[in-house]
């Protein structure tokens, strides 16, 4: 267990990785808006943009700014430093969409203090949505300059013809019969399934629109800051074998306690 962080400082932190979101989200736009940008592909044949290496740059900036001493995990530019403090960058998650042309796409800043996972904010500017949470300090979400609502997950008690699922990233889960069996059996229980994807399924998660979310093949980039507001909201992240979420995490699991445990237990062969 860490040393408990003040309300203050998390106050803090939050209100600095905001900023340097909106740092992010002011080139993002700009890129995104004029088609101004070339692809490269990276060796795990993903593909990275200008705006990505760019957004990066400008989210270190801003936080180094109050945080100096801070270490950076960035999608671009890997490991910087060491400590207690580490933050957690995706400049953009969902760079084939943003690419493609289509604003299912975000900017991602964690915070993890000693392990644990302690601050999140999920902007999707181009999307007109913004998530955002701290520890013990609830989960909320701004859309299209609407006021800032409070976050709370849906509490669905089992799968049934009301449950809507959404799934992503399912190729590794694919390669195991047992767990893709599990997953269809979920399938013909529920009422809707879905693969809204990145940063969106959990918004909705989140606010109670769906009831759980299945992923394998992520990255923990994808999911930090989304892990702190989805638990903040009251529901339950693990990966697929119940683990809490850590820097090797792969694969996620997310939804109210009750669906969460009963399809941990499904996919538990």
């Amino acid at each position: 267990m860490s040393t408990p962080l003040s309300l203050s400082f998390l106050a803090c932190a939050l209100d600095v990785a905001q900023r340097a979101a909106d740092a992010a989200e002011a080139i993002i736009r700009t890129r995104y808006r004029s088609r101004g940008f070339s692809v490269d592909i990276k060796v795990d044949a993903t593909p990275v943009t200008e705006a990505d290496r760019e957004a990066e740059a400008a989210i270190k900036r801003v936080l180094r700014e109050t945080f100096p001493n801070h270490a950076f995990y960035g999608e671009e530019e890997g490991r910087e430093g060491t400590g207690d403090f580490l933050w957690l960058i995706d400049p953009i998650d969902g760079t084939k969409a943003f690419v493609r042309g289509y604003p299912m796409f975000s900017t991602q800043i964690a915070l993890m203090h000693a392990g644990e996972l302690v601050l999140g904010v999920s902007a999707a500017g181009e999307y007109g949505e913004r998530a955002w949470a701290v520890r013990d300090g609830g989960a909320f979400l701004r859309r299209n300059g609407s006021d800032d609502e409070p976050l709370r997950i849906a509490q669905m008690r089992d799968f049934g013809a009301h449950t809507a699922i959404s799934t992503g990233n399912l190729k590794s889960l694919a390669a195991s019969p047992a767990r893709w069996s599990a997953l269809a059996d979920l399938v013909r229980r529920v009422g809707r399934i879905r693969g809204y994807g990145d940063f969106l399924h959990y918004h909705l998660l989140a606010r109670g629109a769906i009831d759980l979310v299945i992923e394998s093949d992520l990255n923990v980039l994808d999911i930090a800051a989304l892990v702190v507001i989805v638990r903040e909201a009251g529901g339950v992240f693990t990966d697929l074998d119940g683990r809490d979420i850590n820097l090797d995490t792969r694969s996620a699991l997310a939804g109210n306690a009750t669906l969460h445990a009963q399809a941990l237990a499904a996919f538990s062969v």
